[in-house]
């Protein structure tokens, strides 16, 4: 039997957590968040997920040659998120990373569920715009925030 010590959850499905509060010109004339900053809340969250790694955006097209741009997003909404209130993003990756990213996002006020999201990213190759494995120091970077 095992012990608790050798079941270990791997590290991309250890939700990772953003904080942000809403600004005024994210809501519509009701005060309530407009559906489209959802998909930034989740690019914020994602960037952020990247940035504990080790690695940015940034970084990844200019040194690396790698893109990763959106292949799919799906969104459903359960609670409405208003002006000047705080939100709590989670967010980790659904599967092991591979030629792509399948991040898993869970909007929170507090401890209620606002939305859920899922969004599919692809690693490209900057130049081809063919999909590309990840670059070595992603890999690298994954196994050292494990640590």
């Amino acid at each position: 039997m095992a012990s608790p010590e050798e079941v270990k959850i791997p590290f991309w499905r250890v939700p990772h957590e953003v904080r942000l509060r809403v600004r005024y010109a994210e809501t519509d004339q009701m005060g309530v968040v407009y559906y489209s900053h959802y998909a930034v809340y989740c690019e914020v969250a994602r960037t952020e997920w990247l940035r504990r790694l080790g690695l940015t955006y940034a970084q990844m097209e200019a040194t690396m040659g790698i893109l990763l741009p959106v292949r799919h997003f799906s969104i459903t909404y359960h609670r409405p998120a208003r002006y000047d209130e705080e939100l709590r993003i989670e967010s980790w990756l659904d599967e092991p990373p591979g030629t792509r990213l399948h991040f898993r996002h869970h909007i929170y006020r507090e401890s209620e569920l606002l939305a859920e999201a899922q969004v599919l990213l692809i690693f490209v190759n900057r130049e081809t715009w063919r999909p590309c494995r990840p670059p070595d120091a992603f890999y690298e970077a994954l196994a050292q925030a494990a640590l």
